[in-house]
C-alpha cells in the first residue's frame, strides 16, 4: 500500500515522473533532499537477522575434471538448493575482468546524457531491449528506487545494433559466458536431483536468457525507499553479478539475511519454476534490495527464462522424482503462463498456489 493523503494525486505524480524519462537517477541528479511520495514504502513485518547466517559459497573449481570433487560439489548444491535457495559460486570460469567490464558497461549506459538515454526509454516490455525506471508503474504499489534496462538475449537474440553502444559488446560477451555457466549449474542441479546430468538442459531450462542491469541511486531517505520489493523469481535460476555496495537480502526462517559481497563471486538463486519441476525438492527464496545513502549500486541479473515467448514447451514435476509416497504437487504449465500469472501477483510467492494440485 502506498502512502496517501488528501493532497496526494498518485496517478498524476506517476505520470509526471514517467514522462520525464529520466528515472530515479534524474531525481537524484536534480538534487532532491526528500523522497517523493510515490516511492514511500511501508515497514516490512520480518525482522533483520542480527547473528549472520553463513550463506553457502561453493567452489566450482575441478567440477569438470575431478570426479571426486564433482561429487562433493553436488552435495553442496543439494544443501544450498534445498535449504537456502541462495548460494554463491567462485572459480566459476568467468574472468573477473569480464565481470568488471559488465558492471562498468552498465554504469556507462546509465551515465549517458539524458537526451541520448531517453531514446531507449519505453514501457513496452515485449521488446528485446528496453530501458525504464519501473515496469509496473501502473500498479498500486510504491515505486522502486531504481532504474533498469532489460535485454532478451535468448532465444532469438537481438542484433548488435539493437543494443546500446556503451555496453553492446560486453552484453553479448557476458551473456554468452553466463549461458555457459548456467548450463554447468543445470548439470550439477540435475545430478543433485538424482537425474542424468543433461536432464534439466534437455527439457529446456537453459533455452532462454534475460539480462537485466539495475542502477540503484543513493537515496536521501533510504529508510523510506526500497530498491526491489520482496519477491521470488519466476524462472529456473538467476545468476547475479553485484558490487560492493550491498543491499541484497533474502528471507530465511522468517528473517532477512544479507547476501555479502564476495570478490569474484556470482550469486545464484533458485527460481519458482525450478521449485515446481523439482516438486519442492529445491526451494526458491523471496528476496529484496534495500536502499542506501551510498551509491549508486549496480547489479546485473541474468534470468534463465524464455519469459512470455510462446515456445510450446510444457513444464511439470519431473516424473522420475515422483512416486506413490511423493505424488506431483503442481500441475503442468508453460513458461508463458507461469510468468504472466506471477506478473499478475506482482511476483509474490503466493503465485505458486495457482499451480498447486
Amino acid at each position: 500500500m502506498a502512502f496517501t493523503g488528501d493532497d496526494f494525486d498518485r496517478e498524476s505524480e506517476l505520470k509526471a515522473f514517467d514522462q520525464t524519462k529520466k528515472g530515479v537517477k534524474g531525481l537524484v541528479d536534480s538534487g532532491i533532499t526528500k523522497v517523493p511520495r510515490i516511492f514511500i514504502q511501508l515497514p516490512d513485518v520480518f525482522p533483520q537477522r542480527i547473528t549472520p547466517f553463513h550463506l553457502p559459497v561453493i567452489n566450482l573449481g575441478g567440477f569438470v575434471s575431478d570426479r571426486l570433487r564433482r561429487t562433493e560439489i553436488v552435495k553442496e548444491v543439494i544443501e544450498a538448493a534445498r535449504i537456502w535457495g541462495f548460494f554463491q559460486v567462485i572459480n566459476h570460469g568467468i574472468p573477473e575482468r569480464v565481470m568488471k567490464e559488465m558492471r562498468d558497461g552498465a554504469l556507462r549506459f546509465f551515465d549517458q546524457d539524458h537526451e541520448v538515454k531517453k531514446e531507449w526509454y519505453v514501457t513496452d516490455s515485449s521488446k528485446k531491449m528496453f530501458y525504464n525506471s519501473n515496469v509496473d508503474l501502473s500498479s498500486s504499489l510504491p515505486v522502486r528506487w531504481r532504474d533498469s534496462f532489460h535485454c532478451r538475449m535468448a532465444p532469438d537474440p537481438p542484433n548488435p545494433e539493437e543494443l546500446p553502444p556503451p555496453c553492446r559488446d560486453i552484453l553479448i560477451e557476458y551473456s554468452k559466458q553466463v549461458t555457459k555457466l548456467g548450463c554447468s549449474l543445470f548439470e550439477l542441479l540435475s545430478e543433485a536431483l538424482g537425474l542424468g546430468s543433461s536432464h534439466l538442459k534437455d527439457i529446456g531450462c537453459a533455452d532462454g536468457l534475460a539480462t537485466i542491469c539495475h542502477y540503484y541511486p543513493a537515496s536521501p531517505q533510504p529508510e523510506l525507499t526500497v530498491g526491489a520489493r520482496k519477491h521470488a523469481d519466476n524462472n529456473f535460476i538467476t545468476v547475479l553479478l553485484q558490487d560492493h555496495i550491498g543491499g541484497l537480502q533474502f528471507l530465511h526462517k522468517n528473517q532477512w539475511v544479507d547476501v555479502p559481497f564476495v570478490p569474484g563471486a556470482l550469486v545464484v538463486n533458485i527460481g519458482d519454476l525450478l521449485q515446481l519441476i523439482s516438486n519442492d525438492e529445491f526451494m526458491s527464496a523471496e528476496h529484496r534490495v534495500m536502499s542506501s545513502s551510498f551509491g549508486p549500486r549496480v547489479s546485473v541479473a541474468c534470468f534463465f527464462t524464455t519469459g512470455t515467448v510462446d515456445t510450446g514447451k510444457v513444464f511439470e514435476p519431473v516424473k522420475e522424482l515422483l512416486s506413490e509416497q511423493n505424488p506431483a504437487k503442481y500441475r503442468a504449465t508453460t513458461m508463458k503462463e507461469f510468468v504472466q500469472h506471477s506478473h499478475s501477483k506482482v511476483f509474490d510467492k503466493s503465485s505458486m498456489l495457482h499451480f498447486r494440485i
